[in-house]
């Protein structure tokens, strides 16, 4: 089977612990960029079906990994959150906007 798809770091041990072999390779920068955001849509679509703890832990492992790649820190994040929730609000309220209608300008 081919799967071409970043995996956890002990994937590997699990397949020989099987007893099947696995041909991978370590990816470059370029590379582990491209399949990190392969990944999270992957992860997101997974936790669109399944709505489960596990599958919003996986979603999370691949944010830290994002931000370990990227060299964000969690406190960076939530402090860039919490300003949008200061300047826009979050999504507590349950707003769906439908459409917004121009207003004629006064001239």
């Amino acid at each position: 089977m081919e799967y071409n798809k970043l995996v956890r770091d002990k994937i590997i041990e699990i397949i020989r612990a099987d007893g099947s072999e696995a041909k991978f390779h370590i990816a470059d920068d370029q590379e582990y960029w491209q399949k990190l955001t392969e990944k999270i849509g992957e992860e997101l679509a997974e936790f669109i079906v399944d709505e489960s703890p596990e599958e919003l832990a996986d979603m999370m492992e691949v944010i830290d990994a994002v931000l370990e790649y990227k060299g964000y820190t969690w406190e960076q994040i939530r402090e860039i959150q919490a300003q949008k929730a200061e300047k826009r609000g979050g999504f507590k309220e349950r707003i769906i906007l439908e459409k917004t209608i121009t207003t004629p300008q006064k001239v």
